[in-house]
């Protein structure tokens, strides 16, 4: 996957710029940017661009898919959803999230792929699944297809990063992280913009799904227009005992963050009727925030390291679970939500870390086995509360999520001090 001369130590001039990110983020690249030959710095430029067309399409899809979600599923028939219950919405996670565990099995037969046929393919299945909401009037079918989509998601998931990782300076992975993020959260609120007028038309749930597919689509033949010679590389996966500490900071993370993507949403609309406009702007107030913080945060984690951020995000979690299972003020709920999805940025920190335990041979296998830990845990906890939601109440599935992020603070805590420079090799 890495790019000709990729540590020559020279900064990127990018053309992310042109999917919606302000000049003022490139300035100090651009002041520092240092020649190269024209061939290899137009197939980056190339790159950069593509890869951030493929990751703002998806984060446009897969956030009309989160906006719309909750209330597709918890809205009776006659407004256009499903009418399930909690324990239903936990055995659709719980089902939806093996595809985190296939995926590297995935990952084991196409390594040494070209990484754009993969992202192809991957989006493709994607925008697919996605797009059949449209024809969903059954449980068990809104299983099946969320299967499938879920399946080209999680193919895709390590692929942006990875391709990152190799492009990125030492020293400043984490700004290029953001930056990347940031592309993402840009789309994410085009999406829901576009949802929500959709909405305020009075435009029905299930046709919104398929303009969510095609626009995936147009990511997936982004794909198409990256260098050839970015592949995935190395051995077909990456499992060492000395990654032990990261293997365990993913699972933790799949754990509470299935609990909050599994059951927040769904809460505020079953138990305090939130509407699907009021949803999608929430959302869109998320969205806002983390296009404008996210290379920020990324240059905190440079500053700081790896250590402190995912304890503060950790104790944050520990707080707001207990939130979602006592207060009663469907604002304050409100606000809560906002600042959780806000603080899942922080998560970046667990990428940024690969860099420095892993050399870049292995970044993608690596990420890969980290999203499977995350989602062996998304398989599991998704289950365990939906049987708790059923049988002793909705307020011990957050209980035992704040239990969960109490232990990330103790695993973070661990974590070794500060250290800029990565794993050669």
């Amino acid at each position: 996957m890495p790019l000709p001369c990729q540590r020559s130590g020279r900064y990127l001039s990018t053309s992310v710029a042109s999917c919606m990110l302000p000049r003022h983020m490139f300035a100090e690249e651009d002041r520092h940017l240092a020649p190269a030959p024209s061939h290899v710095e137009a197939k980056r430029r190339q790159g950069i661009l593509f890869v951030s067309i493929a990751v703002a399409a998806v984060s446009f899809a897969l956030t009309a898919q989160i906006g719309l979600n909750d209330n597709f599923l918890a809205n009776p028939p006659s407004l256009g959803g499903l009418g399930i219950d909690g324990f239903q919405k936990g055995l659709i996670e719980a089902a939806r999230e093996t595809c985190g565990i296939t995926a590297l099995l995935i990952f084991a037969i196409l390594a040494g792929m070209v990484e754009r046929t993969i992202g192809f393919f991957a989006i493709a299945v994607f925008a697919i699944g996605l797009g059949s909401y449209f024809w969903v009037y059954h449980y068990v079918w809104v299983i099946v297809l969320s299967m499938v989509w879920s399946q080209g998601l999680h193919v895709w998931m390590p692929l942006p990063n990875s391709m990152m990782l190799s492009l990125a300076e030492p020293g400043r992975t984490g700004h290029r992280l953001g930056q990347l993020q940031a592309v993402g959260s840009a789309a994410s609120g085009t999406a829901l913009l576009a949802c929500w007028v959709m909405c305020a038309a009075h435009v029905p749930i299930r046709p919104i799904y398929i303009m969510a597919g095609l626009i995936a689509l147009v990511g997936a033949f982004a794909c198409l227009a990256i260098p050839r010679d970015i592949k995935a590389p190395g051995p077909r996966f990456v499992f060492r005992r000395k990654y032990n500490l990261y293997y365990m900071l993913c699972f933790l993370e799949g754990s509470r963050k299935q609990i909050f993507l599994a059951f927040a949403g769904f809460l505020l609309v079953k138990k305090y009727g939130t509407p699907l406009k009021d949803m999608i702007l929430l959302m869109a107030v998320v969205q806002v925030i983390n296009w404008l913080a996210s290379p920020a945060i990324g240059r905190i984690i440079d500053r700081i390291g790896e250590r402190p951020v995912l304890m503060f995000y950790s104790g944050c979690m520990v707080v707001f679970f207990i939130g979602y299972a006592f207060i009663p003020s469907r604002l304050v709920l409100w606000g809560l939500f906002i600042v959780d999805n806000v603080l899942f940025s922080l998560g970046m920190a667990l990428t940024t870390y690969v860099r420095k335990i892993a050399p870049a041979s292995e970044h993608t296998q690596t990420l890969s086995m980290g999203v499977a830990m995350n989602h062996v845990a998304a398989v599991l906890v998704p289950l365990a509360g939906a049987f708790l939601w059923r049988y002793t109440g909705f307020r011990w599935a957050f209980l035992a999520g704040s239990a969960i992020a109490a232990v990330g603070v103790l695993v973070a805590s661990r974590l070794p001090q500060h250290q800029s420079k990565p794993v050669r090799g």
